[in-house]
C-alpha cells in the first residue's frame, strides 16, 4: 500500500549554518547514490513522490522536521547531489525566481541526459500545468512560491513544490507523479503534505469534471456574456433573487470561495483571450493568458449558482501522519529532537560511501547486508 501523509510545515526563517550545510549535501549524496543501486532511478523517483519518504529523507540529514525549509533546502541539495552522482536523473527548479528558470534547466539538463527535444518539451509543458494546477484550478489558500520537477533519461518525473499561506503562516507542498495519473490537471497528486484542511475550490477534482467541461463552454461563449453571468452570480450571492429561473441555492458563508467577482478591464482581457482561442479542454484553458484564479473562480461560481454545476470543495490533503521519528537520524538543525551530532553524520557518509565503493568494485555483501536493514524497519514504512 502507497503510503500518503500530512505533517505541521510551519514557517521558518534563518539559515542553515554552512558546516551543516556541507554535512546535509554529502550524506544526501551517498543516500541517494544507495538508492538508485538498490531501486533504480524509477524506484528514487517513486520514493521522492511519496511526501513521507520525501520528508524521511530531509529529516535523515539533519533538516528540521517539520520546517517549511524542508522543502526548499533538500530540494536544492538534491539538485546538487544528482548533478554530482550523475546517474541519469536531475532536478530543475527552486524556490522564487529559481522557479522561473525551470524551463530553461529542463532543455540544459535534457541536453546532458540526451532527451529528445520533444521529450523536453513535454516536460516543460508539464512542470507549467503542474504549477497551474495547485495554483488556479486548486485554490486553497496557500500561493506557490517553490516549484521542482526531477525526471531521468527513462522519461520518468515528479513535480515537488510548495505554496505558502502568509496569515496562517503556514507552507503546503504538493507532489504530483507521472504514474498517478495521464492529466496533469485531473487528480495527479501522489500526495499533499499539510497540517491544515481547508474547504478549498478544487477543479483539479475528478469531481468537477461536470464543472471543467461547463467552464470550458462558458469561455467559448462571447465576453459580454460571461460577464453578465458573472453579474448574475454576484447578485445571487449577495441574496439578490432573479426573475427569471429557479430559486438561488442557499449561500453557505463559511464557503471561502463564495464571494463578489471584481468586473475588472484584466477579466475582460482573459475572456477576450479566451474567446479567440476558443478552448476545447482545461490544459488550453490553463494556457490562455491573463487567465488566472480570479477568472477560474468567476466561471465556477457561473457554473454552480447559475447553471447548477458546482464544483469540488474538497481538500486533497492525504491520511495523518507524523515523520518526526526519522528526526533521530543524525538530530535536528534546531536542535530537536537535539542538535545534530556531527561524528554521527561522519560516520554514516564513510559506511555509507565505502558500501557504495566497494558495490561498485562487484562486492555486493555489504549491499546485501544493509538491504536487509530494511526488514527490521517498523512495518509502516516497510516498502517506503
Amino acid at each position: 500500500m502507497e503510503l500518503t501523509g500530512v505533517a505541521d510545515l510551519p514557517l521558518h526563517w534563518g539559515h542553515v549554518p554552512p558546516w551543516l550545510a556541507r554535512i546535509m549535501r554529502r550524506l544526501a549524496k551517498e543516500i541517494l547514490e544507495v538508492a538508485i543501486l538498490e531501486l533504480g532511478r524509477e524506484g528514487l523517483l517513486r520514493r521522492l513522490a511519496n511526501p513521507l519518504w520525501f520528508q524521511a529523507l530531509n529529516n535523515a540529514i539533519g533538516m528540521d522536521w517539520d520546517s517549511s525549509g524542508s522543502t526548499t533546502v533538500t530540494t536544492a541539495i538534491i539538485k546538487e547531489a544528482l548533478l554530482e552522482i550523475n546517474a541519469g536523473l536531475r532536478l530543475a527548479g527552486g524556490k522564487g525566481l529559481l522557479s522561473r528558470k525551470t524551463p530553461e534547466e529542463i532543455r540544459k539538463y535534457g541536453e546532458e541526459l540526451g532527451l529528445s527535444s520533444r521529450r523536453v518539451e513535454e516536460l516543460t509543458r508539464i512542470s507549467k500545468l503542474s504549477a497551474k494546477t495547485d495554483n488556479t484550478l486548486l485554490q486553497d489558500g496557500f500561493n506557490l512560491y517553490h516549484h521542482t520537477i526531477l525526471f531521468s533519461e527513462d522519461g520518468y518525473w515528479v513535480v515537488i513544490q510548495q505554496g505558502m499561506n502568509t496569515k496562517s503562516r503556514y507552507a503546503r507542498r504538493y507532489h504530483i507523479a507521472w504514474y498517478v495519473s495521464p492529466d496533469v490537471t485531473l487528480d495527479p497528486h501522489s500526495g499533499v503534505v499539510s497540517d491544515i484542511k481547508v474547504r478549498p475550490l478544487n477543479l483539479a477534482s475528478v469531481k468537477s469534471l461536470s464543472t471543467r467541461k461547463l467552464i470550458v463552454d462558458i469561455l467559448n461563449e462571447k465576453p459580454k456574456k460571461v460577464l453578465q453571468d458573472i453579474a448574475r452570480a454576484n447578485a445571487i450571492l449577495k441574496g439578490q433573487r432573479t426573475l427569471f429561473g429557479p430559486p438561488p441555492r442557499p449561500i453557505l458563508r463559511d464557503i471561502p470561495y463564495y464571494k463578489p467577482v471584481r468586473l475588472s478591464n484584466h477579466l475582460l482581457k482573459a475572456l477576450k483571450n479566451a474567446y479567440e482561442i476558443k478552448p476545447k479542454g482545461m490544459e488550453e484553458v490553463l494556457t490562455v493568458k491573463g487567465l488566472g484564479p480570479e477568472v477560474l473562480r468567476a466561471l465556477s461560481l457561473i457554473s454552480e449558482l447559475i447553471y447548477r454545476e458546482p464544483p469540488s470543495l474538497e481538500d486533497p490533503v492525504t491520511t495523518p501522519y507524523s515523520p518526526f521519528k526519522y528526526a533521530f537520524t543524525i538530530g535536528g538543525k534546531d536542535g530537536i529532537p537535539y542538535p545534530v551530532k556531527k561524528e554521527v553524520a561522519e560516520a554514516v557518509i564513510k559506511e555509507l560511501a565505502e558500501l557504495i565503493k566497494n558495490s561498485k568494485l562487484g562486492d555486493k555483501e555489504r549491499l546485501l547486508a544493509f538491504r536487509a536493514l530494511r526488514k527490521l524497519a517498523p512495518k509502516d514504512v516497510g516498502d517506503v
